[in-house]
């Protein structure tokens, strides 16, 4: 048994309608979405028509003009919460192109601040957020094997295995692999 990875088409069509409701709650049109997040208007309405995959870099830019973390969104259009998720049955999202695998070890709930992930950044991938999705949101980052670099507040943090780094996101951040080393590591969330 392995873990549910999701259809590509039906993620991807669920994002659509998910970035779609946000923007139509908040009565902003697309021009206003794109100067919030800086995702061009063209990419936006591919994104909503699911034409294009979206990529975590994107996301990441969504997620912080609607103030919502990337598990948060990604709940929204994976199946319900369940207080106790067996392994087989963590959600996995996966973005090829940035080399980042993520599995939700811990999903949100609404009465819960927290969530977990398991994630896997490729060698050589670099995933850069221009904000956080909520100034001030705590991170507990613990690497399970590989290097991981990780940028906050302008200062680098070079972590091996058995490093945990505690942080809290007000700015810019960074996640990035050297060439010749992956990643694996838990990240909490509150």
């Amino acid at each position: 048994m392995g873990n549910t990875v999701i259809d590509d088409s039906v993620t991807d069509w669920r994002i659509a309608q998910r970035l779609k409701a946000l923007r139509l709650e908040r009565d902003w049109p697309l021009d206003e979405l794109a100067k919030r997040s800086g995702v061009s208007r063209a990419t936006l309405s591919r994104l909503e028509n699911a034409e294009v995959s979206p990529t975590t870099a994107v996301l990441g830019k969504l997620c912080a003009a609607f103030g919502l973390t990337l598990t948060r969104l990604m709940l929204s259009v994976e199946d319900s919460f369940l207080p106790v998720v067996s392994a087989d049955e963590q959600p996995v999202w996966q973005d090829e192109e940035a080399g980042f695998h993520r599995r939700s070890i811990s999903p949100p709930a609404r009465t819960l601040a927290g969530e977990g992930l398991d994630c896997t950044l490729a060698p050589g991938a670099r995933i850069a957020y221009d904000a956080p999705p909520r100034p001030g949101l705590e991170h507990h980052l613990y690497v399970l094997a590989g290097r991981l670099a990780v940028i906050v507040d302008g200062r680098r943090h070079d972590l091996t295995q058995g490093d945990c780094l505690r942080y809290q996101l007000f700015g810019p951040n960074q996640f990035e692999t050297p060439a010749d080393a992956s990643a694996r590591y838990v990240l909490f969330m509150v």
